[in-house]
């Protein structure tokens, strides 16, 4: 359970992620591959996604800066090959064949980092990686802004009724610990709806790029992330996709369903009125960018 702050009102509502959908929901028929049976190899002894998911054959991985998002994302760490998705309280979820790795991150022991607070964990991380404090804050989904740079020096927020305040009720500390208090708030008054606010519209597939987001903003609503994107010499390019779920889960990176010949690569349009990926259909089709 998250509270979520809408407008002038505040209550305690279900996650602003969609229940697991499995790929059995789905109508639409596997599409016909263009690239060969097979033609995708997982080095399940690698630890990083880039090392473990070589592209399909024809296709080489996009260079990403060492300073970018997209390189964070791309050489983060994962769990051992087959790790199963765990909730926050450490239990298996009934859905397990739908992933193809996990990133070694923790999910904390709350009912708080869903989807969209994956994508926030994933950004914020990498943010306090390379030390630019200054950029990171996120909105309630009330519109409320709280910065890391505001919290570490003391400032807490308060609900009173309808409406929000902030006050400076505490010591300055800007320990990684209460860099993860701060993200366990920002986790249960954020979601899907602020997150669609604090990002940009990507309108081309030549712009799409390792850590843009699919996203539906709602309460249930949903959103993906890019952990990967590889190129062919005429300029065609796929994806990889991953995402955090309802209730609290590990993040994981999806396989594809739909075409198993490049799974777990995704070959998406910006402009497609719908993209089907392994838990959840996003329809219409909202890539965004921050």
């Amino acid at each position: 359970m998250k509270k979520v702050i809408s407008g002038l009102v505040v209550a305690l509502t279900l996650s602003n992620c969609t229940q697991d959908k499995t790929s059995s929901h789905h109508t639409a028929s596997e599409n016909q591959s263009f690239i060969p049976e097979n033609a995708v190899s997982v080095n399940k002894d690698k630890n990083t996604v880039k090392e473990r998911f070589s592209p399909p054959e024809g296709y080489e991985w996009i260079k990403e800066k060492s300073d970018s998002f997209g390189y964070f994302i791309e050489n983060f760490k994962l769990k051992p090959y087959g790790s199963p998705i765990l909730k926050y309280d450490g239990s298996s979820i009934s859905t397990q064949h739908l992933h193809e790795a996990v990133f070694d991150i923790d999910t904390g022991n709350k009912d708080l980092q869903q989807c969209a607070d994956a994508v926030i964990r994933m950004r914020a991380e990498y943010l306090y990686k390379i030390k630019k404090a200054d950029d990171i804050k996120f909105h309630f989904t009330s519109g409320d802004l709280l910065s890391w740079n505001d919290y570490k020096n003391g400032t807490r927020a308060f609900v009173n009724g309808n409406s929000v305040s902030f006050r400076k009720t505490a010591g300055f500390d800007d320990s990684y610990q209460n860099f993860r208090n701060y993200l366990e708030l920002i986790f249960n008054y954020a979601g899907t709806i602020s997150l669609n606010k604090e990002t940009k519209p990507v309108t081309e597939n030549s712009h799409l790029k390792t850590g843009d987001i699919l996203i539906t903003p709602g309460s249930p609503g949903h959103v993906v992330f890019v952990a990967g994107v590889c190129e062919n010499t005429a300029g065609k390019k796929l994806f990889l996709l991953a995402e955090g779920f309802t209730p609290a889960q590990s993040i994981h990176l999806l396989s594809n369903p739909f075409n198993k010949n490049i799974s777990p690569w995704y070959d998406l349009d910006v402009n497609a009125p719908e993209t089907k990926t392994a838990r959840y259909i996003f329809k219409p089709t909202n890539f965004r960018s921050f």
